[in-house]
């Protein structure tokens, strides 16, 4: 596919700042993209390869500076400028498995509802009084218990798990391996320290256009819901419990912990590896850095840090403190060997 840089202009809706005639055949990073590529510039710690890139054209934003002799797509956000060229040039099979329609092998309950625009692909299993949207797409080897409802446009790839009673709202995706509905982790300890299971009788609920990550765990609640608000996006490898109540817009990174209970307000993120104790609120638009330990509820938003979560700036004082440690140690010590040599000197003179 060849593409004139007027005609992505026009896709795109961007500001053409070059030649309209320039020809793109494909896409980029922008550090190895060649005259013939399109690539894109959204972090400004990436400005320096703006002098050195060879991409035929970059999506940047207004305030990048720009550097003569080269094509430039200006738009409010360039990631998503690039975004549509990506998809332009890549246009991947409806399904992963190539399948349309419903696999012979796949195993389907005659109390079932599947719309008949739907696509179940290879030995997938679809359970008593399951309803299946308009659109949607289980990949192979899907597993929807008994009275799973899955809205419309839903794409659930090979492996996705969704036990009984759960719900999917619209446009709902589900990487490989995620697991919805899993027993949360309850047990009572008897007197004699054996321990027996709570059993889980709740569910969960995925709101419209929820993402869920690959391997991601999300439990079902004790005897209510665990829910997913509107819009929010869950990376790989997330454990989520029992009870968990996520607001809209929501962005959980990947090995996130979320305890049993927690509440989060709108658009909350939580870096990498943060973790959290159960039963704590978070407000809307907090944000936390990689490796976060939440151990009481954040009751207004802004950017916090460290294990327990404080502040971003005092977290970020500690560190610098806390790598100088051996240098204000040996201070301390030179110190403390002054004031006995004074100490000595004092008591000598008073002997005397």
């Amino acid at each position: 596919m060849q593409q004139k840089l007027q005609n992505l202009a026009k896709l795109t809706e961007a500001r053409l700042i070059g030649d309209p005639e320039h020809i793109i055949t494909g896409v980029e990073d922008i550090a190895n993209a060649t005259s013939s590529d399109a690539s894109f510039l959204s972090n400004p710690l990436y400005r320096p390869l703006l002098k050195t890139t060879h991409a035929g054209v970059i999506c940047i934003d207004p305030s990048t500076p720009l550097i003569e002799g080269k094509n430039y797509l200006v738009s409010d956000r360039p990631s998503e400028t690039f975004q549509q060229i990506v998809k332009l040039f890549f246009s991947p099979e409806k399904t992963a498995s190539g399948f349309h329609g419903i696999h012979p092998t796949a195993v389907i309950h005659p109390t079932a509802q599947v719309a008949l625009n739907a696509t179940i692909g290879p030995y997938s299993v679809v359970d008593a009084h399951c309803i299946i949207g308009e659109g949607t797409l289980l990949g192979p080897s899907v597993t929807l218990g008994a009275g799973v409802k899955v809205g419309a446009h839903c794409i659930l790839h090979s492996h996705v798990t969704v036990r009984e009673g759960c719900q999917l709202g619209n446009r709902v995706i589900l990487q490989p391996g995620a697991v919805i509905g899993s027993c949360g982790f309850g047990y009572t300890t008897d007197q004699k320290g054996q321990h027996r299971k709570l059993e889980q009788v709740g569910i969960v609920v995925l709101e419209d256009d929820v993402e869920v990550g690959a391997n991601t765990t999300i439990d079902r609640a004790r005897f209510k819901e665990t829910r997913i608000s509107r819009g929010t996006k869950i990376d790989n490898l997330v454990q989520i419990a029992h009870n968990v109540e996520l607001g809209p817009h929501n962005l959980i990174i990947s090995q996130t912990g979320i305890s049993g209970c927690v509440k989060t307000g709108r658009h909350v993120i939580m870096g990498g590896q943060t973790g959290t104790v159960g039963h704590v609120t978070v407000a809307d638009g907090a944000m936390f850095a990689a490796r976060s330990g939440i151990k009481k509820s954040i009751t207004s938003s802004g950017k916090y840090g460290g294990n327990p979560a404080v502040p971003l700036m005092e977290h970020q004082r500690e560190q610098v403190l806390l790598k100088n440690i051996k240098e204000h140690t040996d201070k301390l010590r030179a110190l403390e060997e002054k004031l006995s040599q004074l100490q000595d000197r004092l008591t000598s003179n008073e002997t005397l």
